[in-house]
C-alpha cells in the first residue's frame, strides 16, 4: 500500500454505542471519590473525554448516571447468583455459603461496594436515589438469602426462622464489611481479612439455622 492510499484511510474512531459505559464508569469513579453532591456533570464529562453536551445526550442529570452506575455495578453479579440459586444441586447450607463468598467476591472487593457507602450516606438527602438503591439491590440481594435459608427449612436442613427478619441479619454484616473497606480501612489498613471474615460470618451464621433433633422448630415467618 502506498503513501497516498495510507492519507486516505479513514481514522479510527470510538464507536458511539460506547460513550454512555465510559461515562458511566467516570461518574462511578467520581462519585466514590467525591461523593455524590460534590460531583458536578462538567467533572463526569471530562473525566469521560467527552463535551457536556455529549454527555446530555445520554443521560438528563446526575440522579440518571447514579442510577446507571448503579445498575452497571451490581445487575451482573445479582443475576449470577439468581443464576446460581436456580441451578445449585447442593446442600442448603453450601449454598448459603456460596451466595455470601460470591457476594464478596464480586460486588465487595470491587469498587462499586463504594456506592453503598455513597447510597447509605446520601438517602435524607437524595430519599429517591436510596429508594432506586433499595428496589434495585437489596430488595434481590434478600431475595437470594432467603430462597438459600427457605430451601433448608424445606430440607429440614434448617430450623424455621422469621425470614424477613433472619435474612436481614444475615446481610447486615456483609454491608459492614463494605462500608469498613470504604471507610475505616484506610486509617487502620490490615485489621480485616475479608476472606476469613466472610467465612467466620457463613460458619455463625449456619450454626445457628442448623436444625437440632429435639429442638422446637420454630415460630418461622408466619
Amino acid at each position: 500500500m502506498n503513501a497516498t492510499a495510507k492519507v486516505l484511510e479513514p481514522r479510527w474512531e470510538r464507536r458511539k454505542d460506547a460513550r454512555p459505559g465510559e461515562l458511566v464508569a467516570a461518574a462511578m469513579d467520581l462519585f466514590i471519590e467525591k461523593g455524590f453532591a460534590a460531583t458536578r456533570l462538567d467533572d463526569v464529562a471530562k473525566r469521560a473525554g467527552v463535551s457536556k453536551g455529549t454527555l446530555y445526550l445520554y443521560f438528563d442529570s446526575k440522579e440518571d448516571l447514579l442510577k446507571a452506575a448503579i445498575r452497571e455495578g451490581y445487575s451482573e453479579p445479582l443475576h449470577h447468583g439468581e443464576q446460581v440459586l436456580a441451578s445449585f444441586e447442593g446442600s442448603a447450607e453450601d449454598l448459603l455459603r456460596l451466595i455470601l463468598k460470591m457476594w464478596w467476591e464480586e460486588v465487595g472487593a470491587t469498587k462499586q461496594a463504594g456506592l453503598t457507602k455513597l447510597v447509605i450516606g446520601e438517602s435524607q438527602n437524595f430519599p429517591e436515589l436510596a429508594r432506586f438503591y433499595h428496589d434495585e439491590v437489596i430488595q434481590r440481594a434478600h431475595k437470594l438469602v432467603s430462597a438459600a435459608m427457605e430451601r433448608g427449612i424445606q430440607s429440614g436442613e434448617f430450623r424455621a426462622v422469621n425470614l424477613p427478619y433472619a435474612q436481614r441479619i444475615a446481610c447486615a454484616p456483609m454491608v459492614l464489611l463494605m462500608l469498613w473497606k470504604h471507610s475505616f480501612a484506610c486509617c487502620v489498613p490490615n485489621t480485616v481479612d475479608p476472606q476469613e471474615y466472610v467465612a467466620t460470618h457463613a460458619d455463625m451464621l449456619i450454626h445457628a439455622l442448623k436444625a437440632r433433633p429435639g429442638e422446637d422448630p420454630g415460630r418461622g415467618d408466619k
